[in-house]
């Protein structure tokens, strides 16, 4: 019998239980342990903040669900990662032990980087669910006395697209109040120009999403480096191509969204060959971590190098079909070394997006994420906030149903030629 054991139950974790059960022998047993017992659909958040869903309206309750597929689940935080030992210490003082461990918890939240900054201080987040709920709080309390508005993503950031989804998103939401005319708008990001996203652009994004921009009167400053947030007012540097700082600017605001860099958790970091400096854990083609091979990551937790050098620090977004398809390679590699084989399955981590606008939007599909790409893809209008609707309902369902991808599902991605693995010749 072997025990396997996956660490976090967010998109990656929980997606990760039910591709695992099937892979499992009917003697080995899966564990999955989580500090929130509770999913929620992240891309969900932008609306929770204006008030367009509600928290139950997004959560799934996982225990009854994993009972269902025979997987066992402890809601308790782990506080440190003993891969010497094959062993995870929980807070609650037990202990686990695992022959396979897969780590999907997803980020930290660098907020305490930069003075200021996070829901706690003096701008709201939508990383989270609560943190969403208390920008719609504030949200409220805003549109009393509306004013100026910054939002954006900070450097070291790697999530700009729930960014650009919260601005436009805020924007509907002000026309819909006729209050619109009285809110300047400033879109700030570390990234080198508006589209970048962290990956160089895909397809036109720079175009469209500029457009769509000017269109909505939002003014945009890029490369962009938030020194410090005080109440009512954000000190930004603005950074030139060689590094230097070529201005400095007092951003005055009534209301303020701004994405933090995201690092790894606490249990994880400074542990030598598992995680890089930053905390991130480290994978090779087929998420497997080199030093412990027992040991694989998938998901936002994952270590990946910068697409390329940018005048200020952005980070690679790890999108939901990218890892999906980590999960996928992930959980057929166990599989394999479960029956004595050796892992030979690499995700293709192509990126499948719907950025949605309130009343329209953009999506775009990358194939590979990251570039040189296969296909590079971009569209905008109205159907993309049809599309974004369709499929929150659609995940939430699986999520409760246990299910991880449909044959329906399989075959509708086949027809349009996107894979979650790679095809793998062996000698």
């Amino acid at each position: 019998m072997a025990e396997i054991v996956i660490m976090g139950a967010g998109l990656g974790g929980a997606v990760m239980a039910y591709e695992m059960k099937d892979q499992m022998r009917p003697q080995d047993k899966l564990t999955v342990v989580t500090k929130d017992p509770i999913y929620h659909f992240v891309p969900s958040n932008p609306w929770v903040a204006v008030g367009w869903r509600s928290r139950q309206a997004v959560e799934v309750d996982l225990a009854p669900t994993l009972a269902k597929r025979g997987i066992t689940f402890k809601p308790v935080p782990v506080v440190k990662v003993f891969p010497n030992e094959n062993r995870l210490e929980l807070a609650d003082g037990s202990a686990i032990r695992y022959d396979y461990l897969v780590i999907a918890t997803g980020p930290e939240l660098a907020f305490d980087e930069i003075e200021g900054l996070g829901p706690d201080a003096n701008t709201s987040s939508i990383c989270h669910i609560d943190h969403a709920l208390k920008a719609g709080v504030s949200f409220e309390e805003f549109c009393k006395n509306p004013g100026p508005i910054v939002t954006g993503a900070v450097q070291g950031a790697s999530c700009f697209g729930p960014a650009y989804e919260f601005t436009f998103i805020l924007e509907t939401e002000l026309r819909r109040r006729r209050i619109r005319d009285r809110v300047p708008m400033t879109f700030v990001t570390a990234e080198p120009y508006i589209g970048h996203l962290g990956l160089d652009g895909v397809g036109d994004t720079k175009g469209l999403l500029e457009s769509e921009m000017r269109e909505h009167h939002i003014k945009w400053i890029t490369s962009a480096r938030v020194k410090k947030v005080e109440p009512g007012k954000m000190t930004i540097e603005e950074v030139a191509d060689d590094g230097s700082v070529k201005a400095t600017r007092e951003l005055p605001f009534a209301y303020s969204m701004m994405l933090p860099a995201f690092r790894g958790i606490a249990p994880l970091r400074g542990i030598d060959g598992l995680v890089n400096p930053r905390g991130f854990v480290v994978v090779d083609k087929h998420q497997q971590n080199p030093k412990y091979p027992n040991v694989f990551g998938v998901g936002v937790c994952v270590a990946i190098a910068p697409v390329g050098p940018t005048p200020v620090p952005c980070g690679v977004p790890k999108t939901g079909f990218m890892i999906e398809s980590m999960v996928t390679a992930t959980a057929l590699n166990i599989g394999q070394m479960l029956r004595g084989e050796k892992p030979t399955h690499q995700g293709t981590w192509n990126a499948v997006c719907l950025a949605d606008f309130g009343d329209s939007g953009v999506a775009f599909v990358a194939q590979p994420q990251i570039p040189p790409r296969n296909v590079n893809w971009s569209s905008s209008g109205r159907w993309v906030h049809a599309a974004k609707l369709g499929f929150e309902k659609y995940f939430l369902r699986k999520m409760r149903k246990g299910a991880s991808e449909p044959f329906y599902e399989s075959a509708a991605l086949k027809m349009l030629g996107i894979d979650k693995l790679k095809t793998v010749t062996t000698d």
